[in-house]
């Protein structure tokens, strides 16, 4: 291990056991205070205090709020003036600076080595250095207080600022508005002047529109059905694994008003099978959300749980899961990064079955993604139908599109990235509603692929309609959202990708909301069919062709639909749920009402961030009730 004044000084005053010692000399490439941190082996105020005895410093505190030390006066706008992210890395900043002395104040927290003295040197060359010591995350918060304005800017804005045709900020650009405007009145012209043909048309689109992403999803699951492509791993290969030699591994939880479940996400991410010292937990929480932090620190967490205060931006800005993404990726330390949302629960090898899949797929590969799945299926209905929908998707449908190539859309959680390449990627749209979405579309455009792991990650699904119209609204929202982005040139799109590629990328994410917009439509040619002796009337207005042809759609569609679903339960040997897949035509009456919810917003308010709400797990209810009985 490199010299190490502070652990000789901790060595010496025997202020750490024989043990710790021995876990801190087996890993010599990471910081002895961060070690220290992460391994829970001294509270972090003792930390500081034993690292400014060590170097005989003074420890001060950076923010007023805190009272660990005095309090030291520093000067924003002076730091502001230097790139706020090299002092994030390099764990030491600049506090004050007096020209009448040619003396700057700085404050590290880490040991202050050579290497240290001399960036500090570097950038203010000729000066006298006063040098002060604070705790790790006091530092980090500080720094994101006093570069807030700018952190939080290119949290939305970068992507934009990068490449404005690949964000979602302008919703139709000016060639998209035109040629909107010349679509729709050439489509009214059109119902004016010959309404018979018009109405029976539209009602072999819409039918075709929506057989032809079914029979996409319906092929490409098939193909996941019979790939075996997803990342599997040999017995022992997992516990081959040397803790020692894994990468440093980031989490960011993004949290808003999540005061009722965050006890669960810290028992459940604090069972990550991952040595503590090569992870951090960032949970990002909303300036305002002030409940959720105190949820936390009632919690008590372990000490490689940090939590972020993400700031308020302008007015107007949107405030997204992707804009507290992109500020938790400014300050992630790992060389692999993964989201998880409040209510997850991961298998607990999930992070070392990525580490192997990185290793195994090469550079080119920028994600890895697990499955997702429900554990209260059998809660109420829409439960069962939530989880049947994901269980084909995730473990059927995202294998058939890395088999065929085709970009995968991600999940909204349990996604790996290398943290290198997402950033040369820009991150996270802070506009787009559906950003996992639209960043497996980005990754494939620059020549990235994803892949799947065999991991799972379990979650709650909501239960009440009115949540689940709200999150599939936005979910929705989201993928018109990407399609418009990408189709605004698609000779670029097909160049860089392919044909192929991109037809799947047309049928996926633009044939999804016209599949629920045109369910609507369908059912009542459907029903009005049915009742046929009633309406005779208004089918001597529609050809009986273009009614058989919506008929056939309807039924076929649908009985696909019913068909996926039933392959759903049957990796994960859920046969009791197989029936109710003959509810899913009523299943996706929900989603279009979500459909046209979101094509409305999509006009009226596209960057809206409609809130999941999580419930207490029925699982915890009933412990409660048992509990008070």
């Amino acid at each position: 291990m490199p010299e190490s004044r502070l652990l000789d000084h901790l060595v010496s005053i025997r202020a750490i056991f024989d043990k710790d010692m021995e876990r801190i000399r087996r890993l010599p490439d990471q910081d002895v205070v961060e070690l220290l941190h992460t391994l829970d082996i001294l509270p972090g105020r003792q930390i500081a205090e034993l690292l400014a005895d060590a170097y005989g410093l003074q420890a001060v505190s950076l923010s007023q709020k805190n009272g660990l030390f005095p309090y030291m006066e520093i000067d924003e706008d002076f730091i502001r003036a230097s790139a706020g992210q090299r002092y994030v890395n390099e764990r030491w900043m600049p506090l004050s600076i007096d020209e009448s002395n040619r003396t700057v104040r700085f404050a590290v927290s880490t040991e202050p080595t050579p290497k240290i003295i001399n960036y500090m040197e570097a950038e203010f060359p000729g000066y006298k250095k006063e040098i002060y010591v604070t705790t790790i995350w006091e530092m980090r918060q500080r720094l994101l207080d006093i570069y807030a304005e700018r952190i939080v800017y290119d949290a939305v804005e970068s992507l934009y600022e990068k490449n404005p045709s690949q964000s979602a900020k302008i919703v139709f650009t000016k060639v998209q508005k035109v040629g909107g405007i010349a679509s729709l009145v050439l489509t009214l012209a059109a119902l004016i002047a010959f309404p018979y043909y018009f109405v029976a048309i539209f009602m072999v689109v819409m039918g075709f529109a929506f057989l032809g992403s079914i029979i996409f999803k319906y092929v490409i699951s098939l193909a996941g059905a019979k790939a075996d492509n997803i990342n599997r791993y040999v017995p022992g290969e997992i516990e081959a694994l040397n803790d020692d030699d894994l990468p440093i591994y980031t989490v960011l939880v993004p949290v808003f008003r999540e005061e009722n479940i965050v006890h669960l996400l810290i028992n459940n991410l604090g069972k990550l099978d991952y040595p503590k010292q090569k992870i951090e937990v960032l949970i990002l929480t909303e300036e305002e959300d002030q409940a959720t932090r105190d949820a936390i620190a009632a919690s008590n967490p372990p000490a490689h749980f940090r939590v972020l205060v993400i700031p308020k931006g302008k007015p107007g800005d949107p405030q997204t899961k992707p804009r507290a993404c992109n500020v938790g990726l400014y300050f992630a330390s790992g060389e692999y990064v993964v989201i998880f949302d409040a209510e997850d629960a991961p298998d607990p090898d999930q992070l070392k079955k990525a580490v192997i899949a990185f290793r195994k797929g090469g550079e080119k590969v920028i994600c890895v993604q697990a499955s997702l799945n429900y554990s209260n299926d059998t809660e109420n209905a829409l439960t069962t139908m939530f989880t049947l929908e994901y269980s084909f998707w995730f473990d059927y449908m995202l294998a058939g599109l890395d088999e065929h190539g085709f970009p995968i859309p991600l999940g909204g959680t349990s996604n790996h990235f290398r943290r290198d390449a997402l950033n040369k990627l820009g991150g996270w749209d802070g506009w787009n509603v559906t950003e996992d979405a639209d960043l497996g579309i980005r990754a494939s455009v620059e020549g990235y692929t994803v892949q799947t792991i065999d991991s799972t990650t379990m979650e709650e699904a909501t239960n009440s309609i009115k949540s689940f119209v709200k999150q599939r609204s936005r979910w929705i929202k989201g993928y018109m959202q990407t399609a418009i982005v990408h189709a605004r040139d698609p000779l670029y799109l097909l160049r860089e990708i392919g044909f192929k590629q991109t037809l799947g990328f047309l049928l996926l994410i633009a044939g999804t909301p016209l599949t629920f917009l045109a369910v609507i439509p369908l059912y009542i040619v459907f029903i009005l069919a049915l009742l046929l002796p009633f309406f005779q009337g208004i089918f001597l207005y529609l050809p009986e062709w273009a009614i058989v042809l919506a008929l056939f759609n309807f039924i076929l569609g649908n009985g696909l639909m019913i068909h996926l679903s039933m392959m759903g339960p049957f990796k994960r040997k859920r046969f009791r749920l197989i029936f109710w897949s003959f509810v899913n035509p009523l299943y996706w009456m929900l989603h279009s009402v979500a459909a046209y919810q979101a094509l409305w917003e999509l006009f009226t308010r596209p960057h809206y961030w409609q809130k999941t709400e999580h419930a207490v797990p029925q699982s915890e209810q009933d412990d409660e009730k048992v509990a008070t009985a």
